[in-house]
C-alpha cells in the first residue's frame, strides 16, 4: 500500500558530500516520523537520523554536525544531507517511515529498499 523509494547514494571521496532522498507514495493518509538508518557489512542496522511530523530532529552521535535531515510534507519526501563524509559512513542507507494509510487507523512501519553509500579514503 505504501512504497518508499530512495535515491542519491553512490561513491564519494572522504570529505565529500551526498544528498539522499526518499519519496513515499501509495494510499497515504498521513506520515508520522520519517528517518534514515544504515547498515554496514557485518554490523546491525543503526539509526542515523529521525524527523517527526512536528518537533525536533534526532541524530546519532556519530553524525551530529555533519548530517542534516529534513522533510517536505507536501511531497511526502525526506532528505539526508551528508557532509564531511568519512569511510566509516560506508553502509546501505534505508529510509523508514511510520504511515497511516487511508484504510486504517493505526500507524504502520515501512522501509525502503536501501541505497549504497561508499566513502573512499
Amino acid at each position: 500500500q505504501v512504497q518508499l523509494v530512495e535515491s542519491g547514494g553512490g561513491l564519494v571521496q572522504a570529505g565529500g558530500a551526498l544528498r539522499l532522498s526518499c519519496a513515499a507514495s501509495g494510499s497515504i493518509f498521513s506520515i508520522n516520523s520519517m528517518g534514515w538508518y544504515r547498515q554496514a557489512p557485518g554490523k546491525q542496522r543503526e539509526l542515523v537520523a529521525v524527523i517527526p511530523s512536528g518537533g525536533s530532529t534526532n541524530y546519532a552521535d556519530s553524525v551530529k554536525g555533519r548530517f542534516t535531515i529534513s522533510r517536505d510534507n507536501a511531497k511526502n519526501t525526506v532528505y539526508l544531507q551528508m557532509n564531511s563524509l568519512k569511510p566509516e559512513d560506508t553502509a546501505v542507507y534505508y529510509c523508514n517511515a511510520f504511515v497511516r494509510v487511508i484504510t486504517a487507523i493505526s500507524l504502520r512501519e515501512y522501509w525502503g529498499q536501501g541505497t549504497q553509500v561508499t566513502v573512499s579514503s
